[in-house]
């Protein structure tokens, strides 16, 4: 067997389009299964606000294999042993929450990649991610198949971006409004002024540093506005959401 390409680090380089996502929350294979079908770039599976675990997770990656929108991995946190586990069954892009200095993503590179390169324990006999190692050569291609987003949403993660967007093997740097805004004194208010301009002012850095810009916004005009200010990735939905507003919506058509 061949190693899987990342198809969504593979787009970031090439840095033609914006790849569009969706966030998955609900923790459930077949709702996964569904949104993989409909035809958005890449998928964000939850692990550090939805309930989910390290089988939980694989369920998913399974539901959405068949298809082609890439899989993304949140962790609850940048752990080096979780995150060994997340790439055994399969996660190649990672999306870490909370990243505030260039030493911590320097620690999360190196979570990603095979010795010397790294520090990712090795184990292909017992992994998915090398088809329990009939993927011949994976132990020496996995390291470039390995895609590593940080999210940026403290005041202090602002103060060290431009150290953190630095840090070879950094993809991506991922803006979070929700906590961002909250870090910079605007809980619950993340189109305040002030965290808009900080966010504006996020992706200009992120992109002089050659990294790809990601943001999540459910808003169609907000997030039509970060894809003109050169984001490359940007979610414009979340599962849960999407089913809430809809079953509210028909609800009120026979409240009557």
């Amino acid at each position: 067997m061949e190693m899987k390409i990342n198809t969504f680090k593979t787009a970031l380089k090439a840095g033609g389009r914006a790849q569009i996502g969706l966030w998955l929350g609900l923790t459930d294979p077949i709702s996964a299964e569904i949104c993989a079908g409909a035809g958005f770039d890449w998928l964000l599976i939850d692990g550090e606000h939805a309930p989910n675990d390290v089988r939980s997770i694989l369920t998913q990656l399974q539901a959405v294999a068949p298809h082609p929108a890439h899989p993304i991995v949140r962790p609850v946190w940048g752990d080096v042993q979780l995150i060994k586990q997340l790439l055994d069954i399969g996660a190649q892009t990672l999306l870490v929450p909370m990243v505030e200095s260039a030493e911590q993503a320097k620690l999360l590179v190196a979570a990603m990649r095979y010795p010397p390169a790294g520090i990712r324990g090795v184990a292909p006999a017992l992994a998915r991610a090398s088809q329990w190692n009939r993927v011949a050569n994976y132990l020496h291609e996995a390291n470039d198949q390995m895609c590593l987003l940080v999210q940026m949403e403290t005041r202090r993660g602002l103060e060290n971006l431009d150290a953190i967007a630095a840090v070879e093997g950094v993809d991506g740097v991922f803006i979070g409004p929700a906590d961002l805004s909250a870090s910079l004194g605007h809980l619950g208010d993340p189109g305040h002024a002030d965290v808009e301009q900080a966010i504006e002012d996020a992706i200009r850095r992120i992109r002089a540093s050659g990294r790809a810009a990601g943001i999540l916004s459910t808003d169609e005009a907000q997030a039509r506005r970060y894809l003109s200010l050169g984001c490359k990735f940007v979610a414009v939905g979340l599962d849960g959401n999407l089913l809430m507003r809809a079953t509210d919506e028909l609800a009120r058509k026979f409240s009557g």
